[in-house]
């Protein structure tokens, strides 16, 4: 309104002026346009006003910037017809700040910190440094390789939350499918189109019995051995498992088998066989279930000699947090299998 004024009162002897470029010596307000407001602001807006408000010139403000002047000018008029109000009045000494200018230069320096720590936790993300790792696993695993695995990524990667979820096989491959989890582990996963599975190593297998039994004495035991021993058989799932493996190899090798209790995990497996109702078959990572009464022995037999343990995720999943962890899984894979046994 105020520039219209002046127009026209410039326009009374017949020659009209410029808008607002001759008016140099006008207040710099008078010469924002009526833009809608509400536009969002970027950064280059912000630092631009933050250079101009502490040089208090935009000569100086430009230098800084390593700009010439009239495109900072015209930055800083886009800015203040954004905010829909003036930012700055000129002055002959330089630029000092409106009422609503002295507002954003409080808020400018923490927007632009926030963006900047933005910034570069997206780019941690983008690097698998940061981020979240949920992990299925089952019972058995967590007694020796996993927590093995999880220990290495966490020492590479500590800023990375690691969630761990109990789950049997079934539910970590529903979990896989509807992104639940980002990794499981578990032993002979069926194959799915969408899930890759890799294996990390291959178990041996033991014979888990009382330590008063006659057969602790022997250094390792067949299947022969067991035949007529009350057998605690796990996992007691639907899914093809441990339990029967073991059913299979005695069939297989022609051994009768007598199933005393069928249960869920090898710690109550094995629980079990510290209270005197049988022997189980579990592999060599149970042998760290140190119950009182219990001991291991190798077992030898030709159709179950060991099982395999591997790591299941998605194969489309692109998330570098995985990718990294992927890579630990590997190396701690060629590291057994380079020293068997």
């Amino acid at each position: 309104m105020v520039a219209e004024f002046l127009r026209a009162r410039h326009t009374q002897g017949g020659h009209p002026i410029p808008h607002c470029a001759t008016f140099r010596r006008i207040r710099y307000h008078f010469c924002i346009s009526k833009v809608p407001t509400g536009a969002p602001m970027d950064l280059r807006d912000l630092r631009h006003f933050l250079a101009v408000a502490e040089e208090g010139h935009i000569g100086r403000a430009a230098a800084r910037l390593h700009l010439s002047q009239p495109p900072l000018t015209r930055h800083i008029q886009a800015l203040e017809e954004k905010i829909g109000a003036p930012l700055f009045v000129r002055t002959p000494k330089g630029m000092t700040l409106t009422d609503a200018g002295r507002t954003l230069l409080e808020e400018t320096p923490n927007l632009l910190t926030l963006a900047q720590q933005a910034l570069e936790r997206t780019r941690l993300a983008g690097q698998g440094l940061i981020g979240r790792l949920d992990v299925g696993l089952f019972g058995s695993g967590v007694l020796d390789v996993i927590p093995r695995i999880l220990a290495r990524f966490h020492e590479e990667r500590p800023e990375v939350k690691i969630v761990l979820h109990n789950m049997t096989k079934d539910a970590q491959l529903q979990a896989l499918r509807e992104r639940r989890i980002s990794v499981g582990f578990n032993r002979l996963v069926p194959k799915e189109a969408d899930i890759r599975i890799e294996t990390v190593l291959h178990e041996p297998m033991v014979v888990a019995l009382a330590a008063s039994h006659p057969l602790a004495v022997r250094p390792s035991l067949r299947l022969s051995d067991l035949e007529g021993m009350p057998l605690i058989l796990y996992p007691n799932v639907p899914l093809r498992g441990l339990a029967q493996e073991v059913t299979d190899a005695f069939r297989a090798e022609g051994v009768p088998l007598r199933v005393e209790q069928e249960v869920q995990d090898v710690v109550t497996a094995v629980a079990l066989v510290a209270g005197g109702f049988g022997c189980c078959i579990t592999t060599r990572s149970a042998t760290s279930l140190r119950l009182p009464g219990v001991t291991y022995r190798p077992l030898r037999s030709r159709h179950l000699s060991d099982i395999e343990l591997s790591c299941l995720y998605r194969s489309d999943d692109p998330s570098p947090v995985v990718a990294a962890f992927l890579g630990v899984v590997r190396a701690f894979a060629q590291e057994r299998a380079a020293t068997p046994g």
